[in-house]
């Protein structure tokens, strides 16, 4: 008959129930809260975030931000057998979980048996080791708060829910259950991992979805997990990846953070509590206490004579009367009146109509705070994750658990549309947990095994390029012995070690105006230099770069040379000096064998050149020659230069005792000067060098000169198998696609040009495997070239944020995770760090020599360098120095950068050979 009444009631819609909703309303106006305050919530939950997560203030933090050490979601590539003890409320489960991967794109799949036993309660409030004795045997779903040191190494912080078991706080719970399996005997276990609750619903969740990396818990009690960014948990050593937070958010305001939302029914139901001024926030949200705050509303309300005509049952004041699952009852969209009578009714009350509805109220707006304050805690960290990764909209999914979010028949539709309300620029996906928390310990071991067993692989590949102090004394020893073998020139030598006809350094007193012409890369250079007098030496550099196309650089050589005459004819009209013939050096960043200062025979292209009819031809005339062909002005070409030498010259004009220059860029050379003594060649070349380095002032110049700068051509190592021990399979892969397979092995391990292609040889391969990008092999992966060496400077880069180092590999449409990026980063690390080694044993070699050579005990010495590998990577200087440092211990090696060192330099060794007057 009621429920007949009740429905006419609705339809009729009379003016009194509105009116008691009105009543309800200013009763409660402080717990219905709208967005503003929302948002003030979730920016003191941000606030309260940060204060966990740093090292000064986590002590006094309400909000703990405890790390999980779970570094990973799932990706679906997981598997094995598990056996899972499930503790967090009324009961515990032991579960048998069975993790298989996936093939191809599809993710794998869970099976599960369970079984469930009882707590006594006698357990829930006894001793700790009578409570974990009373389990069977595993991963361990723990849900109360810890501070876990390690995966399976988790201190007890205290109890909730009503658990308060003697003993256990401050303690292993690991540990503590390790000792009750051990006391039971005959099981032969071993617990791999504790996990909270709200860490396993994410886990579980981020098996079928790859984008959830937050977690809630919303039954019982209540909590949050997500995905921080390693760098800003300081409990917690290393920068690099992520780690899963679980934040312990029922503690948000014990500390007064929410003292001005706190209602007297809340103060009232905290201080009838377990735990008087705690978990203020589980206290206001979670499904263990909602019901007691209706019925508080209710008893007021009542007391007052609002409800009942005054009336108040003995059942009505007593105690947990009213629960959760009343709450969702009452708020039923079909029966939710009907509900609310049989609830009053069994609590010994006559309600009328108006008093249903009323109640109804009462229990809408006490669960629907509860929502809005789990959805501006959602808010707070979603805010956070995209803050944290610089995002302006994003897409991301939150598994959640828990009795009061599964049963409220209203609960689930507030929140998102709160969330979705406070957070408009964010996509969220809420994915419901099926059997979370036991099948999430279980992934959450699975994922812990994969990553061990993928960091094993991965670093066994990187071993690969790992050098030992041995091995870098022998590639010291073995360029020892090439320099000597090459000076000796007695049969084939893999190093050239050719003379550059260089015998002088400068001493500061050049000056006049000077063309330079620069080839020795994708580029052409063409500079005008003028050396002014005066008490400091200074320079006036002024330059055109030409870009030379790929057809051209592997075309006809006539060709290439007649776009460089092209190149210098425009730069002349450019600087308004095409009538004026100025003398030239042309840097020329190939092996070439000179004959004279202004005459070299070109050995071999590298870098990617392979222009026909150049090899063993004169550069210098083939340069003139295409100058003739155009016959539009003339060109007094006095010297040819590697970019090694102009290097060492440029840096010599500033620094006396640079005697040595290094190129670190594309390709990869070092020029010394050595004793003349030392060169065997022919006394025909000797007396040539005499006669381009003559003054005009000394003839007796034999006697004079003693030294000429060496062009080692040290790329050349290991072209005869001297390297054979230290080349990898990526190495070998590189060099059997170049241009010049078997030549240059050293360079194709230390230049620019090559590093990049072997980082994509090293990453493809661990992508075959299954341990990079998920195995997805793509076409980028296989594109030679498109991982080019700029990248490894910028993902090395300390400043560069893993966020930053996926979106490189997204240009390069490498769909990448946290965990890829990471591995990307370490394989870069490996393939530079390498490099800038052997560079540093290769110059240790040189500079020991050099000591050698004179005799000295100790050696104080200046490398003029150059190159964007040894410019710009942000470690390969400070490797390559320290290198050198270790194994040359009795020379003191200082670097010097060279600016416009290349044209400068052909500019310095044309002056030197103008007699002074021309100067």
């Amino acid at each position: 008959m009621l429920t007949l009444q009740l429905v006419s009631f609705l339809f009729s819609k009379i003016k009194e129930g509105p009116t008691k909703k009105l009543k309800v309303d200013s009763f409660l106006h402080t717990m219905c809260l709208h967005d503003d305050q929302l948002s003030a919530i979730s920016a003191r939950f941000q606030a309260e975030m940060k204060k966990g997560l740093s090292a000064e203030s986590n002590a006094a933090a309400a909000v703990k931000m405890l790390p999980t050490h779970v570094r990973s979601t799932p990706d679906g590539s997981e598997r094995g057998q598990f056996l899972v003890l499930d503790l967090g409320g009324s009961k515990f489960k032991v579960l048998r979980v069975k993790v298989r991967d996936g093939t191809g794109i599809r993710r794998g799949g869970v099976e599960m048996e369970e079984r469930s036993y009882p707590i006594p309660q006698e357990l829930l409030v006894g001793r700790g080791a009578e409570l974990l004795d009373h389990r069977h045997p595993l991963a361990f779903t723990f849900s109360f708060p810890c501070e876990l040191s390690a995966l399976d190494q988790g201190s007890l912080l205290g109890w909730s829910k009503n658990f308060r078991a003697r003993g256990l706080q401050g303690k292993d719970v690991v540990q503590a259950l390790r000792d009750a399996i051990g006391r039971t005997g005959g099981m032969n276990t071993e617990v791999l991992a504790v996990v909270n609750d709200t860490v396993a619903t994410m886990m579980t969740c981020g098996f079928e979805d790859k984008y959830c990396e937050v977690g809630l818990i919303i039954g019982t009690g209540t909590n949050a997990c997500y995905m921080e960014e390693l760098r800003h948990i300081d409990l917690v050593q290393g920068d690099e990846g992520r780690m899963c937070v679980n934040t312990e958010w029922g503690a948000f305001g014990d500390d007064g953070a929410l003292s001005d939302y706190i209602t007297e029914f809340d103060r009232e139901l905290d201080a009838a509590s377990n735990n008087p001024g705690k978990q203020i926030f589980e206290k206001m949200v979670s499904g263990m206490y909602l019901g007691e705050l209706v019925r508080l509303v209710v008893l007021k309300m009542a007391t007052l004579g609002l409800l009942f005509a005054g009336h108040v049952s003995n059942a009505l004041r007593i105690k947990g009367k009213v629960t959760t699952a009343h709450v969702a009852a009452m708020e039923e969209y079909k029966n939710g009146l009907e509900n609310t009578r049989r609830l009053l009714t069994g609590l010994d009350l006559t309600p009328s109509l108006d008093d249903c509805i009323a109640v109804q109220h009462v229990s809408t707006i006490v669960s629907f705070r509860s929502s809005n304050l789990a959805a501006a805690g959602l808010a707070a960290i979603l805010t956070r994750i995209k803050q944290n990764r610089k995002w302006r909209t994003f897409r991301i999914t939150v598994g959640v658990d828990g009795t009061l979010y599964k049963t409220h028949p209203q609960y689930p539709k507030r929140l998102h549309k709160v969330v979705r309300r406070l957070l408009p620029e964010c996509q969220v996906r809420f994915v419901l947990s099926d059997s979370g928390s036991s099948k999430g310990a279980a992934l959450v071991t699975a994922v812990a095994q994969r990553l061990a067993s993928q960091k094993r692989k991965v670093d066994e590949t990187l071993s690969l390029f790992s050098l030992s102090s041995e091995q870098l004394q022998l590639v010291k020893a073995r360029m020892r012995a090439g320099l000597e073998a090459g000076l000796r020139g007695e049969g084939p030598s893999e190093i050239k070690m050719l003379p550059s006809f260089v015998s002088r350094l400068p001493d500061g007193t050049e000056h006049g105006k000077y063309l330079a012409l620069d080839l020795g890369g994708t580029n052409f250079k063409v500079m005008l230099v003028n050396f002014k007098k005066g008490l400091q030496q200074s320079s006036q550099v002024y330059h055109k770069i030409y870009t030379i196309p790929l057809e051209i650089m592997q075309g006809a050589g006539e060709e290439l040379f007649d776009h460089c005459a092209q190149c210098v004819s425009d730069f002349l009209d450019y600087m308004g000096i095409k009538n004026t013939r100025l003398p030239a050096g042309f840097t020329f960043s190939f092996p070439c064998e000179q004959t004279a200062i202004d005459a070299g025979t070109l050995v071999s292209w590298t870098k990617g050149f392979k222009a026909t009819d150049c090899e063993g031809h004169n550069v210098v005339d083939m340069l003139r020659d295409a100058i003739k062909r155009r016959n539009e002005f003339e060109l007094d070409i006095a010297a040819v230069a590697n970019d090694t030498v102009a290097t060492m010259m440029s840096c010599a004009y500033e620094e006396p005792q640079c005697e040595i220059g290094l190129i670190a860029g594309n390709g990869t050379n070092v020029c010394y000067m050595e004793e003349l003594k030392n060169i065997k060649t022919t006394e025909q070349k000797k007396r040539q060098m005499q006669d381009d380095w003559s003054d005009g002032e000394n003839k007796e110049g034999e006697a004079r000169i003693q030294t000429m700068c060496i062009n080692t051509e040290w790329g050349g190592l290991g072209d005869h198998g001297s390297l054979d021990d230290l080349i990898t399979p990526y190495d070998a892969e590189v060099d059997l696609n170049s241009l010049n397979p078997g030549k240059q092995r050293f360079e194709k391990l230390t230049g620019g040009m090559y590093l990049g292609e072997v980082v994509r040889q090293t990453l493809l391969d661990l992508t075959s495997r299954g341990l990079l990008f998920r195995g997805n092999v793509t076409d980028a992966l296989k594109t030679p070239g498109i991982f080019q060496t700029k990248y490894l400077s910028q993902i090395e880069s300390d400043r560069m944020a893993l966020l930053q180092v996926r979106s490189i590999l997204q240009g390069l449409r490498l769909d990448s995770t946290c965990d890829d990026s990471i591995i990307v980063k370490e394989v870069c690390g490996a393939v530079s760090r390498r490099a800038a080694q052997l560079c540093g044993a290769g110059m240790a070699a040189v500079v020991e020599k050099i000591r050698e050579n004179r005799g000295l005990d100790h050696l104080s010495i200046t490398v003029g360098v150059d190159g964007k590998l040894y410019k710009l990577h942000p470690h390969f200087s400070e490797v390559l120095q320290e290198t050198a440092r270790v194994l040359a211990p009795h020379c003191h090696v200082t670097f010097v950068l060279s600016e416009e060192g290349r044209g400068k330099g052909a500019a310095l060794i044309t002056a030197l050979t103008r007699p002074k007057e021309e100067m």
